[in-house]
């Protein structure tokens, strides 16, 4: 087998980071030659830039035109220990913020300018002049890890590793949620900014909190092994979870919510295997393919909170917990193409801490609609994949039509065949339904 990476062609257009914008109806993309901007929902070009260097992050203002750009790759376009604020629609920089140490992590909002670095986070009012608001220490951060919610929390890491610090910005009250026990690696606020997701660099559990008191609302287990988490995701309504890994596997969750329905997926959606956009060996994610391992569904009503997993084993006391716990209620394989990446976040980052001189992003993932996401990565091999969430019919022994046993084993945390669902029954599958290779042609 030949494992060497690609050789990188001094001509190739490489993508070094992803990211979403806050609706995640676009996504920026950092190049070794610039920037650009592509519609979520169908992977379209929408803004080019062409720099002649590179890029490590490209972070969008909602939906205008403005970024923020940070240099990075073997030639950056500006020094990595400042945040320039560019304006797209003057094609100039707006204002710039200089740094001790080079930028890891942007988010931008309309009030604030948050700005992670290897061990701090500060913070700006986003005016003509930035006026620094805050900093706060934090643990090692060489993925730039921060993030701000809809309710105007920043969240960002602890001063103690496994910790996560949430500023309320109305206050200034910061909270500290003991999130882990070993390092955090990922975290993402829900789009109403009432949860917070975190993932530590175990990759085994994912833990969601409610951002009004801290407290933790539920654990969900991705599997046994230790994987790194690409990305989290909430869906629209808050009450799934996407999330990937270098397992190179998209998980999906339900999360409990209060006073909301535990039953909010399509009643009718279909895909077809024969759509547009497939290559020719990856084959419909669904019931049909499970022999080859590339689908894991959930039951109908009480069977789809993901506790299904081990039958009758999960109800018996004093085994170890992976046998209660909540798994994923549908995963399906996605693409991390040939430069994989054993890192995560919207950017790559190296052990010198300088943007875009590491492994490509993967798996970063978003909503479209309430049964729609996709999954973009970065690199030479920069893919854009989108899947749905769409209901089968079960057989009386509880299998979706057509399925076969078998599938992931259990160390992916995937939620086997569920005993007890009578005839008319469905449960959910995930399908990829297109696929684009956005820096060149399929």
């Amino acid at each position: 087998m030949n494992t060497r990476p690609p050789l990188e062609n001094a001509s190739s257009t490489v993508a070094l980071s992803v990211q979403f914008n806050d609706d995640r109806k676009m996504f920026s993309v950092g190049l070794n030659s610039g920037f650009c901007i592509f519609d979520t929902e169908t992977c379209s070009l929408l803004k080019t830039r062409d720099f002649n260097a590179g890029i490590g992050i490209a972070q969008m203002l909602a939906s205008s035109n403005i970024l923020g750009l940070v240099g990075g790759g073997k030639q950056p376009r500006f020094v990595t220990n400042k945040l320039i604020i560019w304006d797209e629609s003057k094609s100039q920089t707006a204002l710039e913020i200089s740094a001790l140490l080079p930028v890891l992590g942007v988010q931008l909002t309309k009030s604030l300018i948050v700005i992670a670095l290897q061990n701090s986070v500060r913070i700006y009012k986003f005016t003509k002049t930035p006026t620094l608001l805050s900093a706060f220490e934090t643990a090692s951060n060489p993925w730039g890890i921060c993030a701000v919610s809809s309710r105007q929390h920043v969240a960002f890491l602890g001063r103690t590793k496994g910790h996560v610090q949430l500023l309320e910005e109305k206050t200034g009250n910061v909270k500290i949620i003991p999130a882990h026990s070993s390092a955090v690696r990922t975290i993402q606020f829900s789009p109403d900014g009432d949860l917070l997701a975190t993932a530590s660099e175990m990759g085994t559990l994912i833990r969601v909190f409610a951002t009004s008191n801290c407290a933790r609302l539920v654990e969900l287990r991705r599997g046994i092994d230790p994987a790194t988490i690409f990305s989290l995701a909430f869906s629209p309504s808050g009450t799934q979870l996407a999330c990937t890994s270098d397992k190179s596997t998209l998980h999906i969750f339900d999360v409990p919510r209060p006073n909301s329905s535990s039953d909010n997926q399509p009643t009718e959606a279909s895909v077809s295997p024969t759509s547009p956009g497939f290559p020719p060996h990856s084959g419909v994610v669904s019931a049909s393919s499970s022999s080859s391992g590339n689908t894991t569904t959930s039951g109908n009503g009480s069977a789809n909170d993901g506790r299904g997993k081990w039958g009758f084993l999960s109800k018996i006391p004093l085994l170890p917990r992976m046998f209660s716990d909540v798994y994923s209620f549908a995963s399906t394989p996605f693409e991390a193409g040939e430069d994989q990446s054993a890192g995560t976040g919207g950017g790559i980052i190296s052990g010198n801490g300088t943007p875009g001189t590491g492994r490509p992003p993967k798996g970063m993932v978003a909503w479209l609609k309430e049964d729609t996401l996709v999954v973009v990565g970065g690199g030479l091999d920069a893919r854009w994949e989108r899947f749905v969430v769409v209901r089968e019919a079960m057989d009386g022994a509880g299998t979706a039509s057509g399925q076969q046993q078998g599938g992931y084993g259990p160390q992916e945390g995937q939620q086997q065949q569920q005993d007890g669902v009578g005839s008319g029954a469905t449960r959910r599958v995930c399908v990829r339904s297109g696929w684009k290779k956005y820096l060149g042609s399929p």
